[in-house]
């Protein structure tokens, strides 16, 4: 979305009851000025649409109070609900969503809380169509919202990376893990995200993904990643455009309960010059960087912050300006896909962050694990192990206050399956003191607690050992990758290569251990104190 310099000067309205003028921040400069008054004013009301017809009837108020951005300057609406904001020729209008009021949702439940101004349309020489031309901007823009009750515990579903390159492996999404959540409604969740990567470059992909997703049955946001681009654009500004045809503004935030979510775009693409292909790097624009700051200006300082993109946040070049701005909030905490594996960074100093405690940033499991790779199940369905051996999946975040908690799920599996155990099938008690027992938990992180304890066929453990974390690839993904490598013409996609995975602990066997069928169990405790365990069963023999 292009945004001209006006949309860089921080807008406020004097009297939105006047509907003429805007006052312009202190550092305007005369030439900004001379533009502001030469610019379209977008203008309408934010109002509560009580029989859900999503237009505005004769005994439907408008709602004070309400956030409304251009992109870059947000304001509130009046008394009225009425609101004023300066405009281009390729705006996205949005509302940042209050709690406890819904936004409409279109058949494919995905949000619509914006109105797309782009009178002359999208480039027409994009693989991809944008945005058809929208024509004069109207004389009133409304935007309608629905009441909603909103607690202040509730839970959201996270996608990292479903990647389909096709129709096929939406379907694969389909039967891996939409089933699975549709089957467990239990999870409760009050709306879902993708962080990104919605499809694998082809565009077009996107529809049949949101049929599948819509399943679901909940509200649906999404972050833009860099497959989701049109590569054909030279500028990052274009990239966007069939994105926001089918999801809207590629940033933006919203409210729910007492929790502040931000949807970022971090994806920062440029074009492809003569021969030379067009590439991105990790970065936010100058626009986005206004708006998060005027963002978070209008939220109290104590109120949770949820930051969610793609690209993870030590990876964005720019990111030291974020942090300026999140550092002594009391309560942040960022997501993002993009690597398809699963890690806790927790980052500080050395990464250019200077809050008083270390700022938590997730890198969530991905729906298409790696790629859709792997020998296909009995059911046609890749396995798709991530590189650090976990499984493909999602997650259920839960939000309370200021206090949150994550918990993966591996596709296709009990919720209870957090980790793998590994330890020889059988060894010797002469072996015992050199064996080592390796867990592999999925969502553990530096400030995870794992041990292990042996039981016997009568039912007795004995006591709790602690585990080492080590940093090493996943002992099974290294042996399915070798048995991968001694199939010759194989029929499916081979996987990648090993990752060094961070949360892997390990420890040496007792060697006290008697002779027979013994149970080893693993307890792992994450960053929120939730308990996982996990099993393995080996043999102790005599020499």
């Amino acid at each position: 979305m292009r945004l001209s310099t006006l949309h860089r000067i921080a807008v406020s309205l004097c009297t939105v009851a006047s509907l003429q003028t805007a006052v312009l921040s202190q550092d305007a400069t005369p030439a900004d000025e001379a533009t502001a008054t030469q610019t379209e004013l977008a203008r309408g009301f934010v109002f509560d649409d009580k029989n859900g017809n999503g237009k505005r009837d004769g005994d439907e108020p408008g709602i004070q109070g309400i956030r409304v951005s251009n992109g870059t300057s947000i304001v509130k609406t009046d008394e009225d609900g009425r609101y004023v904001l300066p405009i281009d020729n390729d705006t996205i209008i949005f509302v940042i969503k209050p709690r406890d009021w819904a936004t409409p949702l279109n058949r494919n439940h995905l949000p619509q809380f914006y109105y797309i101004h782009k009178p002359n349309g999208s480039p027409q020489n994009f693989r991809f169509a944008g945005v058809a031309p929208t024509g004069p901007l109207p004389q009133s823009i409304d935007f309608p919202l629905l009441r909603r009750v909103e607690p202040d515990k509730f839970k959201a579903i996270m996608f990292g990376d479903p990647q389909p390159k096709n129709v096929a492996e939406v379907e694969y999404m389909s039967h891996d893990i939409i089933e699975q959540i549709i089957s467990e409604q239990a999870h409760g969740a009050a709306f879902g995200v993708t962080l990104g990567d919605i499809v694998f470059d082809d565009l077009s992909v996107m529809e049949p993904h949101n049929q599948s997703v819509a399943l679901i049955g909940i509200p649906w946001y999404n972050v833009i990643g860099n497959h989701d681009l049109n590569l054909e654009a030279q500028t990052d500004d274009q990239s966007d455009e069939t994105f926001e045809r089918i999801y809207g503004p590629s940033y933006y935030s919203f409210d729910y309960g007492p929790t502040h979510f931000m949807v970022l775009d971090d994806v920062q693409w440029h074009g492809p010059e003569g021969e030379k292909k067009g590439g991105y790097h990790g970065g936010f624009s100058t626009e986005q960087m206004t708006f998060i700051r005027n963002d978070l200006a209008l939220i109290p300082k104590d109120q949770l912050v949820v930051l969610m993109m793609h690209i993870p946040l030590d990876g964005v070049r720019d990111r030291e300006q974020l942090y300026r701005l999140i550092e002594q909030r009391p309560a942040t905490v960022s997501l993002s896909a993009h690597t398809h594996y699963m890690e806790h960074r927790f980052l500080g100093a050395e990464n250019g962050w200077k809050g008083p405690k270390k700022h938590h940033h997730i890198v969530n499991v991905t729906v298409c694990g790696s790629w859709w790779r792997g020998r296909e199940d009995e059911r046609g369905i890749p396995h798709a192990t991530m590189s650090d051996g976990g499984p493909n999946g999602y997650s259920i975040m839960e939000f309370d206050g200021q206090n949150y908690k994550l918990e993966m799920r591996g596709a296709n599996r009990a919720a209870s399956y957090q980790m793998n155990v590994y330890a020889p099938e059988s060894v010797t008690q002469q072996e015992l003191a050199k064996t080592d027992v390796i867990a592999n938990v999925f969502n553990g992180s530096e400030k995870s607690k794992v041990s292990f304890r042996i039981g016997n066929q009568e039912g007795k453990f004995g006591q709790w050992h602690p585990m080492k974390r080590s940093r090493m690839a996943d002992p099974a993904f290294v042996a399915e990758k070798k048995r991968e490598e001694d199939v010759p013409n194989r029929p499916w996609t081979s996987l990648p290569g090993a990752h060094s995975t961070p949360h892997i602990w390990v420890s040496k066997l007792p060697v006290n251990l008697q002779l027979g069928t013994q149970v080893i169990e693993v307890r792992a405790t994450n960053v929120i104190g939730k308990e996982v365990s996990g099993r393995r069963v080996i043999q102790v023999k005599a020499e």
